[in-house]
Parts: structure tokens; sequence; C-alpha cells
């Protein structure tokens, strides 16, 4: 018996055969659809190059562009079409291209749309090819010129096709009426392409299944990117499918404070988010149980949306966390992201890729307000965020999550609250007291047990991250102000830029 993907025509594609359950069902005909510069023809030269490397004649008709226009998008892409690969570049007869020869008493669409199919027929016949690509159905629906005489066109080139055994793809730039759904009730499936343009960044691109006959596929909208080397297509990501047993052990931050606040650490495949104002400390914090994981001999992955490395290495290195030296030694991978040019899509499959041939076990999204501008709807952040969250935790990931509140002191926003998707949420403040600023930590929510109701005092040196004793003394510390309530409160010493302390 024939296994699924031997049954099956793959696309050449990375990601769409995952998003069509293994390719294309052999001896069907498909329709690729999207406006000018979607990727129709790019994904249709890959899907050839693949069939081609299977030893599969291959045959690329072509209405609206020309064989060098082809030949020349194919390399700068760095694609080679051999010779199993056919472009045949039909073009109107000669008869019909001089004025002298137009037909006066039959209108000259019913010769021209007849002549195409001629040429269509007469090109399969003569290669006799596995894999046919035709483009585009523009043209034969201007040809037509009515919605009937288009279908019936489109119905007897299935039915020769079918007798053939040939996985035939059209392609459709849908320039010239939008409305006509007539090849979808004809096809065997539909693959549509989408191209959205941001306020400010690159384009971004999409792609849906709309019909997939007698195949389950994975439905909803998948990011795609066209780059040297063809079109890569980064599926949706369903945490349901991903599951690994792991031991929900309790792990070290590497420091005994913040343990203590922790009730003891975090638990293994659980998600923390740390949320405050800026300068509050929240990527040393999170950089800090990434040090942690080091030491236990695990790897890291770092993903930083909003400061430059080389700031981030020399910052890091002053209080104690060589980040250089690391990613040297091949113990954490750190990518620096633009979100201006990233698609929700792609970041996920980015971190998935971390997750499985980097072996991450702890990932590090720094911060959430850059991972936001990735994205053009709240909503779709909280779902996206939801999923790459659960699918961590399914894999046994430790996930740091930051994010950045509106204001210093007092009353305090966030732009997106994703609090509740976080098993552990650690708040961290400014005070003020006795003429200076302080800095205050607390644990606003722990899922997996119980953890100190305190808020504890830190500063932040040349040796990283220094904590105090919990500030029973004080009232309002979250709220910027406190009054003291105990005149034996301690707190701890700050240094002045002379290093003496105060």
């Amino acid at each position: 018996m024939a296994s699924r993907h031997e049954s099956k025509a793959m696309t050449g594609v990375v990601g769409l055969d995952d998003v069509l359950s293994g390719g294309l069902s052999r001896g069907r005909v498909y329709l690729l659809e999207g406006s000018p510069g979607t990727g129709k023809t790019t994904i249709a030269l890959q899907f050839l190059i693949e069939g081609a490397k299977l030893g599969e004649r291959c045959l690329y008709i072509t209405l609206s562009e020309t064989e060098g226009e082809l030949r020349e998008s194919a390399t700068s892409h760095g694609m080679t079409l051999g010779d199993e690969i056919e472009i045949f570049e039909l073009v109107p007869p000669e008869s019909l291209l001089d004025a002298d020869q137009q037909q006066s008493l039959l209108y000259s669409s019913d010769l021209e749309l007849g002549e195409t199919t001629k040429l269509i027929f007469e090109a399969f016949e003569r290669l006799k090819p596995s894999r046919l690509v035709i483009d585009s159905l523009s043209e034969i629906r201007l040809l037509a010129q009515s919605s009937l005489r288009y279908r019936r066109q489109l119905l007897a080139l299935k039915h020769f096709f079918a007798r053939s055994g040939a996985t035939v793809v059209l392609l459709d730039d849908m320039t010239s009426d939008n409305l006509d759904k007539t090849v979808h009730s004809v096809v065997h499936g539909v693959v549509h392409l989408e191209q959205l343009a941001p306020d400010y960044g690159s384009e971004r691109r999409r792609m849906r299944i709309v019909k997939y006959r007698g195949q389950a596929f994975r439905g909803g909208y998948h990011d795609f990117v066209i780059k040297t080397g063809g079109v890569a297509v980064f599926p949706r990501l369903r945490a349901l499918e991903h599951r690994t047993d792991f031991s929900r052990d309790t792990l070290s931050s590497g420091i005994e404070e913040i343990d203590a606040l922790l009730g003891g650490g975090i638990q293994r495949g659980s998600s923390t988010l740390l949320i405050g104002p800026t300068g509050t400390g929240k990527s040393l914090f999170a950089l800090q149980f990434v040090s942690a994981a080091v030491e236990r001999g695990e790897k890291a992955a770092i993903f930083v949306f909003d400061e430059e490395l080389g700031l981030l290495y020399a910052r890091m290195k002053l209080l104690g966390i060589d980040l250089e030296d690391l990613r040297d030694r091949g113990l954490i991978h750190i990518e620096q992201l633009d979100a201006a040019e990233l698609s929700p899509g792609e970041f996920a499959h980015r971190v998935r890729d971390r997750v499985a041939s980097f072996d991450a076990k702890t990932v590090v999204i720094d911060s959430i307000n850059g991972y936001q501008a990735a994205m053009p709807e709240e909503n779709s952040l909280i779902l996206h965020m939801h999923e790459l969250l659960q699918y961590l935790n399914r894999q046994g990931t430790n996930t740091m999550l930051t994010i950045a509140q509106h204001g210093l002191v007092g009353d305090m926003k966030s732009p997106v609250d994703v609090t509740y998707l976080a098993d552990t949420v650690i708040l961290l403040r400014y005070f003020e007291a006795f003429g200076k600023v302080r800095r205050a930590i607390s644990i606003i929510k722990k899922r997996t047990g119980k953890h100190e109701d305190t808020i504890r005092e830190y500063t932040i040196g040349e040796g990283g991250l220094t904590l105090g004793q919990p500030l029973s003394g004080f009232q309002g510390v979250l709220r910027g102000v406190p009054s003291l309530m105990n005149q034996g409160q301690p707190l701890l010493e700050l240094s002045d830029e002379d290093g003496n302390n105060s």
C-alpha cells in the first residue's frame, strides 16, 4: 500500500505540505489564486522543480509571462529549471494579430478561445507531463467573456486532464472578476494567497486553504514569506498537536531570596511574566533565570525585540552575565528581531525551531511590547501568545516574558493584558523612600504552588541583583510613595556614584 506521501504530489514549498497534510492528491486539478505579487508563480515553479527532482516530466504553460521572464524569476531565487521542466509560451496565432484577418461575422473571442484551448491540449499531448501549471486563468476568463462559456471551458480542461492522471495547478491573478467563483466549484482544491500592507514596515503575506475535497487540512490563515530560494510557509501553531513527557521539577533562579519569594522557585514547563515600568530590571531578572539554567547544564534561547544586542551584551557583562561568552560556547541562542519585518507566524516558527533543534529549555521573549508591534490587532496577539505558551509548556520549556508598563510610579497601564496567560506574574515597582528612588519586587500570581505575599526591595549593581528582607514596615510601596509604619524597618544600602554606601 502506498504511503501518504507517495500518494501525494509534494509541493516543494517549506511548510505548505504540512498545511496540506502531505501535499496535493495526484491526478487532480487545483487552483492557486491571489492578486499580483502574492507569490503564485514562485510556488508554481517550486512545485514543478520538486516533481523534476523525482524524475517526473513537468510542463509550464504561460499565457501571460514570457519564457524569459519565468527563467529570470527562477534564477533570482537560485532555482534551476532542468530538462524535465518545459516552458510553453502560448501566444496568439499571427492571423489573430493581423487586423486584416479579423473576423467580421463571428466574434473574434470564439476563435481565440478555441485556438487557445487547442494549443494547450496539443502541448500537453506532446509532452504528457505528470505535473502541469497553467498561468493564468484570467486570460481564459477574458477570452470566454461570459461565466457560462468560462465554466464550460474549465470543465472541458478538467475532464481532459483527469483522463491523463496529471496533477494540474491553475493560477489565477484575480484581476478580471474577483466575484466570479466559478472555478472554485470545478477544481479539487483551492489555495488563496493574500498580501497585506501595514501602516509601517514590509508587506505581510498569508495563505488559506479554501477547499480540499476529501482531505483534512490545516485550516485558517498561515503566514508566509518570499525570499531567496522561494516561498516558505509557517503553518499556524496548534499546541494540542505537540506534547512531550517531562518531570515538573521546581527550578531555582540562582538567587536564594528570589526563590523564597517564589515559594522555592518556578516549575518546569511554566511561563513567567515580568511586568513593570521601564528600567526596573525586567530583562536582568529574565536573564538571571537563563544563567541559572546554564548552570544546570541546559540551553536557552533569547529573542530580543527592543534592545540592540551590542548594548545588551555590554550592560549584562557589567552585571556579571557574559552573554557573548555563553553564545560562543553554544549554551545560548540569542537573536535580535525587527518587529516591522516579522510576522507572528514566522516568529512562532523561529521559537519552535530553537526548542526542537537547539534543545532550548528556557525561552526569553523581551518584550511583549515589541511582539505586539508585529501584530495589527490585539485579539490576534492574545491568540498567538496563548498557542505559543501552551506549546512551550507542553515541551517542558520555561518561558520568560517581559512587558513594559506605561508610567513610572503610581497608577500603571499595560499596553495589553496578558497576565492571565502566564503561570507566574512577577511585579517590579519603583518607590520613593528617604529622598531616594528604590525598587521593589513582589509575586502577584503563581498557579503552580504557594509563594510569598510580601514585598522585597532589590538593588542592581556590579554583582547583579541583590534582594533584601520583606518590607513589613512600609505601607503603600506599590503605589510608589509608601508610609513608614515601623521605625525599625531595614532598607538595602544604595551606592552613590563614588561607590559609597548611603
